[in-house]
């Protein structure tokens, strides 16, 4: 399950790619659903035809939020790819209230445009940890009292890395090794240099090395003649390129 999220957020992060104003990054992306609460549309699924309505009626969508705004998009009922956008809200202003985390099924209602009344979007557990991320856009008082706290509070964001999450305690910086409090290191002594003569006697001063003698002529050799010069050097030529571009720098 984790792998199809993981696909369908990256459809709806590309579907957004191609209307996104400039600059904007995506955080979080929750699947939701509208309808009555899916306990009971699974008893009410037992009448006849009831069930089938519920399920026709019943709207699934993608909340998005990034750094600058809450988008929606819509989602195709049988495989879940990302439609078209049907609002964009600013973060500071997303019209969400009666927001209740739970264990099974969250929901919260939502004011769609064109609509006269809010909507009801439910929310599997899967997409709790998500669901998490996206209250830092929800505004104050949205969040029904009864409701499970969230692990991200509301209107806060994620911590940026190697921070500590609200709430919790940060992790210490390690301390390095050091010497007992008090006691401080005993004074290292020198190694002793390889080879070291005895103490007061100066080391001997080299030998120098008798001039280098050359090697006689084999007979029959041929010896190169002497005080030639090297043949002339190619000129640094560059490498071709494509028709109508200027080629590399030719390697020396």
């Amino acid at each position: 399950m984790a792998f199809l999220r993981a696909k369908q957020k990256a459809q709806v992060i590309e579907k957004l790619s191609q209307v996104a104003p400039p600059g904007e990054t995506f955080i979080a992306c929750v699947h939701a659903e509208s309808g009555p609460s899916p306990w009971l549309a699974a008893a009410l699924g037992e009448i006849p035809l009831v069930g089938l309505i519920i399920v026709l009626t019943r709207r699934y969508y993608f909340l998005t939020l990034t750094n600058s705004h809450v988008v929606i998009n819509s989602a195709n009922r049988w495989n879940n790819r990302p439609g078209d956008v049907v609002a964009a809200f600013p973060r500071h202003a997303f019209p969400v209230n009666r927001v209740k985390r739970a264990s099974i099924w969250s929901s919260m209602y939502v004011q769609m445009p064109g609509n006269s009344s809010p909507t009801r979007l439910n929310i599997h557990r899967i997409w709790r940890a998500e669901m998490d991320q996206l209250s830092a856009a929800f505004p104050p008082g949205s969040i029904d009292p009864s409701s499970q706290p969230f692990d991200t509070p509301q209107g806060q964001g994620y911590p940026m890395p190697g921070q500590p999450m609200p709430g919790q305690p940060g992790i210490p910086q390690q301390q390095g090794f050091g010497a007992p409090q008090g006691q401080p290191y005993p004074p290292q002594q020198p190694y002793p240099a390889p080879h070291a003569a005895p103490q007061g006697q100066p080391y001997p001063a080299p030998q120098a090395y008798p001039p280098a003698q050359p090697y006689p002529a084999q007979p029959g050799a041929q010896v190169p003649p002497q005080a030639q010069p090297y043949p002339p050097q190619v000129p640094n030529v560059p490498y071709p390129g494509q028709q109508g571009q200027q080629g590399y720098p030719g390697q020396r």
